[in-house]
């Protein structure tokens, strides 16, 4: 089976420079309201443990819709937490995946001049497909877990409706069960999701951008900044212009897409670079932003939607700022 391409570049430039940067929290939700679970999920067929960290509040009843977050090269369960503490409260089960072998095992006790060969060995075409692995895995894992009466999570789950995100390298994860196609063929496409967030999107790496995607009928919402940068240097085909050319070449229906002015790459993290700050406006944009699209097509709701297709939405943006819908 043909593995779409992309480059091992992209993905390391992606996020090394904030990996190497400080870590700053961003106080949205109480963590008081929010039940944090730990677990270890162990997929005996790939002989490989996914460690997952799941938010669901801690007055939910009943059963609620599920959102998968993949997270970007380096990364791990814990990072932008800041998302799921305010998605739990909003009354969704946040289920945060780590990927061994992409995760922040490839950074961490490796010292700093070793780094960068670190990131390029990880970014490679074993880790995507373990990455849409332990997708595939984990939805088959809640399926037991939500039937499993002694289980935290057990009874919890609405797995009628699921929405898939992620950032960076999780994006690209996001794009391949969302179902981007490799030639005429969507070899990572799973039904069992039904509506996609893409924080820094990436077109393809080869062939045309409505090729891979403009097939897709399920909602999509595209994410990026006018500085969403994948590299150091000019050696990646990915720039803050080419993030910006899945959204128009998407199908009709359901598709939306921000545009952050002076968005950097990570401002849909807790990450910041060494010496910078981050422009507070981003965070309550994106979890505003965000919540409605799930409450629209996870939820149903009506009035979300029309919130969202309208001019209403960009009362949490600036005049600046790309807002569009079709």
């Amino acid at each position: 089976m043909k593995i779409p391409s992309f480059n091992r570049r992209l993905i390391f430039l992606n996020c090394l420079i904030g990996v190497l940067g400080h870590f700053a929290a961003f106080p949205i939700a109480a963590r008081a309201e929010v039940r944090e679970i730990l677990l270890e999920a162990k997929d005996d067929s790939r002989s490989r443990v996914v460690p997952l960290k799941i938010y669901i509040g801690e007055k939910a009843t009943g059963k609620q819709s599920v959102i998968l977050f993949s997270h970007g090269l380096g990364g791990s369960r814990e990072g932008s937490a800041f998302l799921g503490r305010h998605w739990a409260k909003a009354g969704y089960v946040a289920v945060f995946l780590q990927h061994p072998g992409s995760d922040e095992s490839i950074w961490k006790d490796v010292p700093i001049a070793e780094r960068r060969k670190s990131f390029q060995s990880a970014a490679s075409a074993k880790s995507f497909t373990d990455r849409v692995g332990d997708v595939k895995f984990v939805l088959d894992q809640l399926e037991l877990w939500n039937a499993e009466k002694k289980h935290p999570l057990s009874s919890r789950m609405d797995l009628d409706h699921i929405g898939m995100s992620g950032h960076s390298f999780g994006a690209v994860t996001t794009q391949a069960v969302m179902g981007q196609k490799a030639g005429q063929q969507q070899p990572f496409h799973d039904s069992r999701l039904h509506a996609f967030i893409l924080m820094s999107p990436s077109p393809p790496g080869m062939g045309s951008v409505k090729a891979a995607y403009g097939h897709v009928n399920e909602p999509i919402f595209c994410m990026t900044g006018t500085k969403d940068e994948s590299m150091i240097g000019t050696r990646s085909h990915v720039t803050p212009e080419s993030r910006q050319t899945v959204y128009p070449n998407l199908k009709n229906g359901g598709k939306y897409h921000v545009v952050f002015k002076d968005g950097e790459h990570f401002i849909f993290t807790q990450m910041k670079r060494r010496g910078k700050t981050r422009d507070p406006r981003f965070h309550p944009a994106i979890l505003k932003l965000t919540t409605a699209f799930w409450d629209a097509y996870l939820k149903g709701d009506k009035k979300a939607q029309e919130w969202l297709q309208s001019d209403k939405a960009r009362e949490v943006l600036i005049e600046a700022d790309v807002w569009q819908w079709k």
